[in-house]
């Protein structure tokens, strides 16, 4: 990498665009990758020789990636596959763009994979081997060099897993290019079934540069759960390592079988456990800024942990965020704050591992957070303000499972309302949520943080009131599934789709059936059935959601005078009172709400320009509907838009800006000013700089 502006050599040429013609089987931006002539790279994503040095063009190269072209389709199953020409366009100012043709051919396919050496094994390790090969190698596709020699591993594992530590699996693949066959064959030595011996652990010993105190040894036996004498099994090492991991205060852990060759008569495998401790006890100091169409805040960050609490590994760890919200300034209101909100959150957990059996963890989390409910504030001038002093407190059980994991746990909610400015309404009162949850996760993605391809299923359940008391009685639940498809070796599609389902049964008439109704009548039920929904209810928009719209942006509206600043303000200058002014306006003065179903769908494509800079382009969707059961396909909030991601080691640093197409945001209507007009339910969102749009920051893909 150079600096500043680069220049040619002389007699030289800077390579612009590399691309690949005729490839349909093979994306042609893979074909291109394997060749080494490239384009040159671009600072930014958009300005070549700046920065970065020119990709110089050399024929002699091209011509050798041409046979690389050709044999990356023959490890793709085109074997007659040729590259019959590099066309070499010349551009002014000595830069070419090369044009590579490609021929496929016919592929050749896999016959069903052929097994040797089972005779004598159990049933249903034949078929579990028998599974493992064809699930690689499926019969009728192209026969692929990289699966075949996953395939090979796979049958070996297939055994491994089942007690068979020493087997061997050889593999061979019989070509045939006139039929355009391939029969894989694994000829498999299964040995006769292993155990596990004597477990040593290495590495725990106190090191003052790298941990307070020495880790128990007895708590990462339990972790481990493996005891002398037990069938040999890969997958109980697996799950053994992942169980280390889990217990947070190891920054490497390694695993080894000892098996020697020739195996040992007794065919006894013992286990060596090398781990790398991290420090028990840590001190976080730090702050923040949240500047969003919703509020703007500034916030101090302290955390302590000591994950070696009162001994055996137990957990106990203290969040503490106090800040300030500069009310009313917020991004589409760049004003001087005329008042100075205190907010806090306080968060505390204890973690007890090993918890009833070896690897369910148990869990007590309490909360007292202090905040401000600003659902839409417009005006400096507001009468009243409204708070909520909230405290919570959760308790529950999980367990992983290879990729599953689930929980169980109980959760109490109590929300008490308090006023920063003006007088508390009288009919505003305490509300209390009392509720078992249930959540199960199935993660078959390559990876957490960048995940690129695989599928990642997930669902949660509540139930509030019944025996568990409280003022809320109702039934919740949201699935969702997220997928991802590599398109290139740089280029992800990723898409999620999830729906919610809320059922009341002491609550929500009012914001069903009568939320566009005099908001005046009945303010008793009203407060309490719409502050319920706020606390209860389902809400779309913001960075993790439809990226068009801000947090909350899509959901029922409904004029709530107590609670929203914006609406107290104006009724101070009799817009929003009802019975006295001539100029009421439902869509000034009504404010997301919540409801009770909810569908999202996102789909973006998201692909790597240069170090940890990337990028995606996305279309976001969904409704939330005050109905119960009530899926509103017709009105799709549709938003698209760019956005930019900057690697961290906390993951990447987002930066989305969305773009809500008008028609489609429900069918049939031209723009969102018509839906409010038709349906004062539906509300009228913000606009930045008077543009329906809405920008987003987060850390982390969206999904």
């Amino acid at each position: 990498m150079g600096s500043g502006c680069a220049s040619i050599p002389k007699h030289r040429s800077a390579v612009d665009s590399v691309s690949v013609r005729g490839a349909k089987a093979l994306p042609a931006s893979d074909v291109a990758e394997k060749a080494a002539t490239a384009p040159s790279p671009k600072f930014l994503g958009f300005f070549s020789g700046v920065v970065y040095d020119y990709e110089l063009f050399s024929r002699a190269t091209l011509q050798r990636d041409l046979a690389r072209v050709e044999r990356y389709y023959r490890a793709r199953g085109y074997y007659d596959a040729h590259a019959v020409a590099g066309l070499v366009l010349e551009t002014k100012d000595k830069h070419v763009r090369v044009e590579i043709e490609v021929d496929e051919g016919l592929p050749v396919v896999n016959l069903p994979s052929k097994l040797e050496g089972m005779a004598g094994l159990p049933q249903d390790i034949v078929d579990a081997v028998n599974r493992a090969a064809n699930d690689l190698l499926p019969p009728g596709e192209p026969f692929d060099e990289d699966n075949f020699e996953k395939a090979q591993n796979a049958v070996r594992r297939a055994l491994t897993d089942r007690g068979y530590a020493y087997a061997k699996v050889d593999r061979d693949a019989l070509v045939d290019l006139v039929k355009h066959t391939a029969q894989s064959i694994f000829t498999v030595t299964p040995d006769r079934p292993a155990t596990f011996g004597k477990v040593v652990i290495e590495g725990r010993a106190s090191n003052s540069a790298v941990m307070d105190v020495e880790i128990p040894e007895s708590v990462m036996r339990r972790a481990i759960d493996i005891d002398e004498g037990e069938p040999y099994s890969t997958k109980a090492i697996e799950d053994a390592t992942k169980a280390l991991l889990d217990l947070e205060v190891f920054s490497a852990v390694e695993v080894e079988p000892e098996l020697p060759d020739p195996p040992p008569a007794s065919h006894v495998v013992p286990l060596r456990v090398r781990v790398e401790p991290n420090r028990l006890r840590h001190l976080r100091l730090g702050g923040g800024l949240e500047f969003d169409q919703l509020k703007t805040d500034v916030h101090a960050l302290i955390g302590w942990e000591d994950k070696n609490f009162l001994g055996g590994l137990r957990s106990f760890r203290v969040d503490f965020k106090p800040g300030v919200v500069l009310y009313p300034l917020r991004l589409d209101n760049i004003v001087w704050p005329t008042r100075l909100l205190p907010e806090e959150r306080l968060r505390l957990q204890f973690k007890q591992p090993g918890f009833l059996e070896a690897r369910t963890n148990f869990y007590v989390q309490p909360e007292l957070n202090v905040f401000p409910m600003l659902v839409r504030s417009d005006d400096e001038t507001a009468s009243s303000i409204v708070g909520y002093t909230e405290l919570r407190t959760a308790t529950w059980l999980d367990r992983s499972y290879g990729k599953f994991y689930s929980s169980l746990g109980y959760a109490l909610q109590v929300e008490d309302p308090f006023t920063y400015k003006g007088a508390l309404a009288d009919y505003l009162s305490t509300l209390v949520i009392s509720y078992p949850e249930v959540i199960a996760r199935l993660d078959f993605r390559d990876d957490r943080v960048h995940p690129k391809k695989g599928v990642y299923l997930a669902a949660n359940f509540q139930y509030a009131g019944g025996p568990f008391g409280g003022n809320t009685d109702d039934w919740k639940t949201q699935p969702e599934v997220r997928g991802y498809v590599p398109l290139a070796s740089s280029v992800t599609l990723a898409t999620r789709a999830s729906v919610g389902f809320l059922f009341p049964r002491n609550y929500g008439d009012i914001v069903q059936y009568h939320l566009a109704e005099d908001p005046t009548s009945d303010l008793a039920a009203r407060s309490h059935d719409i502050q319920t929904v706020l606390f209860r209810g389902f809400f779309s928009g913001g960075p993790s959601s439809n990226r068009g719209y801000p947090i909350r942006g899509i959901a029922p509206h409904g004029i709530i005078p107590f609670l929203n600043p914006t609406t107290a303000a104006q009724q101070v200058a009799t817009r929003c009172d009802k019975l006295d002014s001539k100029d009421f306006d439902p869509n000034v003065c009504s404010v997301p709400i919540g409801g009770f179903t909810l569908w999202e769908l996102s789909t973006e494509v998201r692909f790597q320009i240069s170090g940890p800079l990337s990028a995606a382009a996305f279309v976001d969707m969904g409704d939330v509907s005050q109905h119960t059961a009530d899926l509103r396909f017709r009105r799709l909030h549709l938003s698209t838009g760019l956005g930019a991601r900057y690697d961290t080691p906390v993951g990447p640093i987002r930066l989305d800006l969305g773009y809500r197409i008008q028609p489609l945001q429900v069918l049939g209507y031209p723009d969102e000013g018509a839906v409010a007009a038709a349906d004062p339910t539906a509300g009228l969102p913000p606009k930045i700089f008077g543009i329906p749009m809405a920008i987003a920051f987060g850390i982390g893909e969206a999904y």
